[in-house]
């Protein structure tokens, strides 16, 4: 993936601490190696579901400006959802608000509540901020089994890791989420949500996150156009990083049981299928999920 040499988002900013840890919960289960949710997940099951919640109070943040390898992706990365989401808002005849990213190291704190680095990256709709520990890059590898870059790129500073583009889809799933935020989809989600089953509620939960997906290869063909920044592998490194955290291939990985009730996130072949037909049409109609279903 080409990414160096373009505009880095000023939207990036670095925890300079969180804070206490909620004990137990979803951070915890997911280090005991079920992570059911990954990409986009607050350790609240509220969270992706619409379900904001205020105050709490935020951690302290500082502008982002260390040189690292992934500081500066992430800033390029945030930067290239931005140039294309306002694109996109503009045709529309609306205004794309930008959200803030946040880079944290161990656990942080949000509008949403308190994280660690094993709930992995999530968004959260009462700041509109994404939330990032970039260790999370190694463990899509290690953990996850994501494959690392496809195209022999000598970018040492990326060896361990997931690809590059894998890694971007992750930024452009969560940046994802704050379009359905702007666009009312989560308040609308949540709010049926709060009046249904937890099996209806999760099967809700599970059309958010596909179109969430679905956004993110929109956004990879708008960029595409835009700056021609893909090369040869990259679409399959996020294919192979789409199927890798599907809730079915999660829960046979865990040594559990599949079961579509507990899906929250979408099986492996919903998830490769939705943000592929993000990446072919490169247009927002054609994410529709939930089709009648809110």
């Amino acid at each position: 993936m080409k990414w160096q040499g373009r505009r880095g988002s000023s939207n990036v900013r670095t925890s300079k601490g969180g804070g206490k840890l909620i004990g137990g919960g979803i951070g915890g289960i997911i280090i005991a190696g079920i992570l059911w949710l990954v990409f986009g997940v607050n350790p609240m099951t509220a969270l992706q579901t619409g379900q904001v919640v205020t105050g709490g109070g935020g951690t302290s943040t500082e502008p982002a400006t260390s040189t690292d390898r992934d500081t500066q992706f992430v800033k390029v990365v945030l930067a290239d959802t931005e140039e294309v989401w306002h694109q996109i808002f503009s045709e529309a005849g609306s205004t794309y608000k930008e959200p803030s990213l946040i880079l944290f190291n161990g656990q942080v704190s949000s509008a949403c509540g308190s994280a660690s680095a094993a709930t992995g990256p999530f968004y959260c709709p009462g700041d509109q901020t994404v939330y990032l520990d970039t260790s999370f890059f190694v463990e899509m590898r290690q953990n996850l089994g994501i494959a690392g870059d496809q195209q022999g790129s000598g970018d040492q500073d990326n060896q361990g890791k997931a690809g590059d583009f894998a890694q971007a889809y992750v930024i452009a799933h969560e940046v994802g989420h704050h379009v359905q935020t702007l666009l009312g989809i989560t308040q609308q989600v949540g709010e049926a949500s709060r009046q249904v089953t937890r099996a209806e509620a999760n099967k809700l939960s599970v059309l958010q996150e596909l179109q969430a997906d679905c956004f993110a290869g929109v956004w990879a063909q708008r960029n595409q156009e835009r700056v021609q920044f893909l090369e040869a592998g990259d679409i399959d490194e996020a294919i192979n990083a789409a199927g890798q955290i599907g809730d079915d291939r999660l829960a046979r990985a865990s040594g559990g049981a599949v079961v579509p009730d507990n899906f929250t996130h979408g099986t492996s072949q919903q998830r490769i299928q939705w943000f592929s037909r993000g990446l072919e049409s490169g247009n927002v109609q054609s994410c529709d999920t939930f089709s009648g279903a809110l």
